[in-house]
C-alpha cells in the first residue's frame, strides 16, 4: 500500500495554482512527522485553547478563520470571553490576525453583528480582523482554524482545525447539556441545545501547511466584498478594508510524531475574479472522500449534521453495491436544527431520498 492510494497527488488536487503543493523539496503534496490529536467536544478544546493562546507572548504568532465569532463566549468560565482573551493576546504584542465570514443580514439568522464586534474589539487592542464576503453570492467561509506560531519556541507550534466555531453553542461536553450561552435551535433541542463536534490539535510540519493556507487567504487583493450597500456599512463603522502584511512565514515546525498529513479544502469556482491561489475552486475535500469511500471495504462510519445531498449519497450507494461485505453506520441528527418552514420539511424530504437510495444498495449492511 501506497500513501498516494488515500491521500490526493497534486495533479488530484486539481488545483495547481495553490502553494501547499510546492512548499516541499521533493514536492510531496503531504508532510510526514506529525502529532495529531482529536479533541472532542467544544469544552475540551477551548480549554486547550486558552491556555495555549495565554502561554503566547510578544513576538508570536496568532492566526484564526471563523464561520462566526462571538466576542462574549466563554472558553473556560467567567473572564475567558474571547474576544477578551484575542484583545489580551495583541496587547502583549502578540500578532493577532483573523479572517471571519461577514455573513448574510441578521435577518437571515446568521452571523453579521456578532462577527463585526468581535473583529471591533480586536482591532481596538492592537489585532487585525477583517470581515471577509470574498464568496460566491448566498456562500459563506466555513474554516475553522487557529495557528499558533512561536519564533523563539518553535516546539509550541501547533494548529487546531476541524468544526469548531469560536462562538455561541459549542461550548458542550459529552454530557451534552448544551452550551450556557445558547444559540436559537429548533424547539426539540430545547433551551440549551447539545453540540457534538470536533476539533485536531495538530503539531509538526503540516502546521506550516495550515499557515500557507491561511495566507493564500490573507493575501487575497480581490477586495472583500462587491456589494456597493457592504461598502457602505464598511465605511459607516470605519471597518478595516485592507490586510496589513503578515512577517515573513518561519520554516515548518520539526518533526514531532508519526502521522502523516495532507491539508485540504473546499472553494467555489468564484464569479468575476477568481481566488488567485484557486482561480478554478478547488474541491479537494470532496475528492478525499471520494477516494477513501471507493477503497473502503468493511466499514464506513459517517457522523454528519446532514444526510441528504443526492451526489453525496450516490458515492456510498456505489461503494455498497460494488462491495457484499461493506457497512455504513451513520450518526446524524434526528431532526434539522430549524423549525422553518421551508427549512424543516426540505431536510427531511432530501433525507428520506437519501435514506431510500442507501438501503436500497446496502439494505441492512446500512444503519442509521
Amino acid at each position: 500500500m501506497e500513501l498516494s492510494d488515500w491521500l490526493l497527488t497534486a495533479e488530484e488536487r486539481g488545483n495547481s495554482a495553490t502553494c501547499l503543493d510546492r512548499r516541499r523539496p521533493d514536492g510531496a503534496a503531504w508532510s510526514h512527522g506529525n502529532h495529531v490529536r482529536p479533541l472532542v467536544h467544544g469544552r475540551t478544546y477551548f480549554a486547550e485553547l486558552l491556555a495555549a493562546i495565554r502561554a503566547q507572548g510578544p513576538g508570536d504568532l496568532l492566526l484564526f478563520t471563523d464561520w462566526r465569532g462571538d466576542p462574549d463566549e466563554r472558553l473556560d468560565g467567567e473572564g475567558t470571553e474571547i474576544g477578551g482573551v484575542l484583545a489580551a493576546a495583541a496587547e502583549r504584542g502578540v500578532i493577532v490576525k483573523g479572517l471571519i465570514w461577514r455573513s448574510h443580514l441578521d435577518g437571515l439568522q446568521f452571523s453579521q453583528t456578532e462577527n463585526r464586534h468581535l473583529g471591533e474589539e480586536i482591532a481596538a487592542a492592537g489585532g487585525e480582523c477583517l470581515l471577509d464576503m470574498r464568496v460566491r453570492p448566498g456562500g459563506s467561509h466555513h474554516q475553522k482554524l487557529v495557528v499558533l506560531r512561536h519564533p523563539d519556541r518553535p516546539a509550541a507550534d501547533v494548529a487546531y482545525v476541524g468544526g469548531i466555531d469560536l462562538c455561541h453553542g459549542r461550548n458542550d461536553d459529552a454530557s451534552h447539556h448544551g452550551d450556557p450561552q445558547a444559540i436559537p435551535f429548533a424547539d426539540a433541542y430545547g433551551e440549551r441545545p447539545p453540540w457534538h463536534d470536533i476539533q485536531l490539535a495538530v503539531r509538526g510540519p503540516a502546521v506550516g501547511d495550515l499557515e500557507a493556507g491561511f495566507r493564500e487567504r490573507w493575501e487575497d487583493p480581490a477586495p472583500l466584498s462587491r456589494s456597493p450597500l457592504t461598502r457602505v456599512r464598511e465605511i459607516a463603522h470605519r471597518e478595516d478594508t485592507e490586510a496589513d502584511p503578515l512577517p515573513a512565514q518561519l520554516p515548518d515546525p520539526e518533526p514531532c510524531g508519526t502521522h502523516t498529513v495532507q491539508v485540504l479544502r473546499t472553494y467555489p469556482n468564484r464569479l468575476f475574479r477568481g481566488y488567485p491561489f484557486a482561480p478554478d475552486g478547488e474541491r479537494s475535500i470532496a475528492r478525499g472522500y471520494l477516494r477513501a469511500v471507493g477503497r473502503a471495504r468493511s466499514l464506513i462510519y459517517l457522523e454528519d449534521q446532514y444526510l441528504w445531498s443526492p451526489s453525496v449519497v450516490e458515492s456510498f450507494a456505489r461503494a455498497l453495491a460494488a462491495h457484499p461485505g461493506l457497512h455504513l453506520v451513520a450518526v446524524i441528527p434526528t431532526v434539522p436544527e430549524q423549525d422553518g418552514r421551508l427549512t424543516l420539511p426540505m431536510n427531511l424530504v432530501g433525507r428520506i431520498a437519501a435514506l431510500d437510495k442507501l438501503r436500497e444498495a446496502g439494505g441492512e449492511r446500512v444503519a442509521v
